[in-house]
């Protein structure tokens, strides 16, 4: 009966997302009516769930809806209160958790080959194989492994069982993207079913076709992969939002700040990705002058502008290049990223850029009045004695957030914290939490230069978000060494690349944009005679695609959609500080409600120009 009832939860799920599934097997595993209670509060509450053979399933959810707990259920490390586990019979699930324990085993082959399912010489002869591929040796001892190395022993672990299900809770925290991506290719080739946590967005959309949404004890299924989360999830909070009066005021209140905070993070990124091409397209024009002349003679254009400048810059470790002759000019507002393997010297040349660390050879020129502030990732800012409101105050009740006066609540409700947890002590906070109240003070401080190295490991996706959202508003400089591709997408106006060896380079936008002008360098013609019969081929599609693409009625658009869009813009301002006279609603609450409406039309106006002018401006890059 309880495979009967599971195979009916597995065609409703279907039914529900309006999807065909390949084949109707039963699931390899049930969770039914499955309850758990941690204190007052039930993390779930008659939940539901089925993992199909195909199924690569990324789990999401707030920071604390117990994702890592559902995943320890699903492997059988913790039981329920209440309902069914069924798996298959002969089904094995693996778990790659967040913190691996290596302990019990002396070297890094011995704990990986405890992970195999069936145990042969060729098996064992396999582990050496992936241990190479991680970049580690049979023989390295667990006990000096470094908190990298343990996650690539474990990824290994997990890699060469021959399992059914494969549950990977943040696989990627602190990985290098080379090894990222080679995580990407190895669970693409996987045969079994997947379970994947992470922030990292990119990781997400490569490699999976359905999304679990763990919700005030709920998971809701959705049969399509994480690219789709945000469209399905906001359409389900507004519908929640319309029967808000149903609601109890718990359910009223966890709603209220998801739907905000979704449905304006939305609104907001459309200005913000537009504003993000327009600096983009500045960088480049910098960035190839830089490449044709010489620094020094473009320093007068510079004067008050410039934040750092190095001039053929080398520097060597025991033997070993990490720069060549590396030039590169900052100015104010510019957003750098810099990416690379671990252990190519990315902090080193953080170093050597904010001017604590002298170079070989070349100089290094930091610009005047600089405010450097640096994002400490090892909380050293916060402690556990403390209040969040003491963290925060200076003894009164507002802070200075760079110039500008606020109160302390308000900052707090900015960074996602409830007016009831400004008074409890930084011990009792989440991780998430804790990282959250870290960004809250340090981002406060006054500061043009912000530096950030790896901010985004052990984040959560809020968290994520939420710094996403601040360092799109910031006005300074910033520098930032990160493996998040789409977090360096969405933020970064260009990319440094060190991809060892000293080779070192400068690419104009985010990383999808460096993948693609190193694919074109790489692939592009050997000689001058290649390079012109190629262009010659080529030019009469580009054509063609132009003509087809971009009409002259979307010329026409793409033209004056700035303008309406800055009209618009105004009459939203108006109608803002309308609002905002204090005694408006009560003296005349007509005018109050007609200018509120108003208000949600142009807004809603405003994003569909913004969104018609995204499409445009794509379609006019790609011709």
């Amino acid at each position: 009966m309880l495979l009967l009832t599971a195979y009916h939860i597995y065609v409703i799920g279907l039914t529900l997302t309006d999807k065909e599934s390949p084949n109707m097997a039963p699931p390899l595993l049930t969770l039914t009516n499955m309850s758990l209670r941690f204190g007052p509060d039930p993390l779930f509450n008659c939940a539901e769930i089925f993992i199909g053979a195909h199924d690569r399933i990324s789990l999401v959810g707030r920071n604390g809806a117990g994702k890592s707990t559902l995943m320890k259920i699903i492997h059988g490390t913790v039981e329920q209160d209440s309902g069914e586990r069924f798996i298959k019979p002969g089904c094995h699930v693996t778990y790659l958790e967040q913190d691996p324990d290596l302990s019990d085993y002396i070297t890094a082959h011995e704990y990986v080959a405890s992970g195999l399912v069936h145990s042969s010489a060729e098996d064992h002869f396999q582990v050496d194989i992936i241990l190479e591929e991680i970049g580690l040796t049979a023989e390295m001892k667990t006990a000096t492994m470094s908190g990298g190395e343990r996650r690539r022993a474990a990824i290994a672990r997990a890699l060469i069982s021959d399992t059914d299900i494969m549950l990977l809770d943040e696989p990627t925290n602190h990985l290098d993207i080379t090894t990222i991506e080679w995580l990407e290719y190895k669970l693409k080739a996987w045969r079994g079913a997947l379970v994947i946590i992470s922030h990292d967005r990119t990781f997400l959309n490569n490699l999976t076709n359905t999304t679990f949404w763990l919700d005030r004890g709920i998971v809701r299924r959705l049969d399509k992969g994480f690219a789709h989360f945000d469209e399905w999830s906001n359409i389900i909070l507004e519908q929640e939002t319309a029967g808000r009066a149903k609601l109890n005021k718990l359910i009223e209140k966890e709603t209220d700040w998801s739907h905000k905070g979704i449905t304006a993070r939305r609104k907001r990124n459309m200005g913000r990705m537009r504003n993000l091409w327009e600096l983009r397209e500045k960088r480049a024009e910098q960035i190839a002058v830089t490449g044709t002349v010489k620094l020094a003679t473009d320093s007068s254009k510079s004067s008050g502008k410039k934040v750092i400048e190095a001039d053929k810059v080398s520097i060597t470790f025991d033997g070993a290049p990490i720069l060549n002759d590396f030039s590169i000019k900052i100015l104010r507002g510019d957003r750098v990223g810099i990416i690379g393997p671990n252990g190519a010297g990315k902090t080193t040349l953080l170093k050597i850029l904010t001017g604590s660390l002298a170079p070989d050879h070349g100089t290094v020129k930091l610009g005047t009045n600089l405010q450097a502030t640096f994002l400490d990732q090892h909380r050293s800012l916060i402690k556990d004695t403390d209040t969040v409101w003491d963290t925060l105050s200076d003894g009164g009740d507002h802070i200075m957030v760079r110039g500008h006066s606020k109160h302390i609540i308000s900052y707090l409700k900015d960074f996602l914290f409830d007016a009831s947890q400004a008074h409890s002590p930084v011990s009792s906070l989440s991780g998430g939490e804790k990282n959250r109240l870290l960004l809250a003070k340090t981002l406060a401080q006054p500061t043009n230069l912000l530096i950030l190295d790896e901010p985004t490991n052990d984040l959560d996706m809020d968290t994520l978000d939420l710094l996403q959202d601040v360092l799109s508003d910031y006005d300074g400089t910033l520098i930032l060494v990160s493996h998040d591709r789409d977090f360096l997408d969405r933020l970064v106006t260009s990319t440094i690349v060190m991809e060892g060896n000293a080779d070192v380079r400068e690419y104009p936008g985010g990383y999808s944009d460096y993948v693609r002008q190193r694919k074109n360098r790489i692939d592009g013609p050997a000689t001058e005679n290649s390079k012109k019969t190629k262009s010659d081929k080529k030019q009469p599609t580009a054509t063609k695609t132009s003509n087809k693409k971009l009409s002259f009625k979307h010329q026409f658009a793409l033209e004056n959609l700035p303008k309406e869009m800055t009209v618009i813009s105004n009459d939203i301002k108006k109608l803002e500080a309308k609002l905002a006279e204090p005694d408006l609603y009560s003296t005349n609450a007509d005018a109050f409600n007609q200018a509120t409406r108003e208000l949600e039309k142009l807004s809603t106006l405003l994003l569909e120009k913004e969104e018609e002018w995204l499409e445009l401006e794509l379609m006019r890059e790609q011709t």
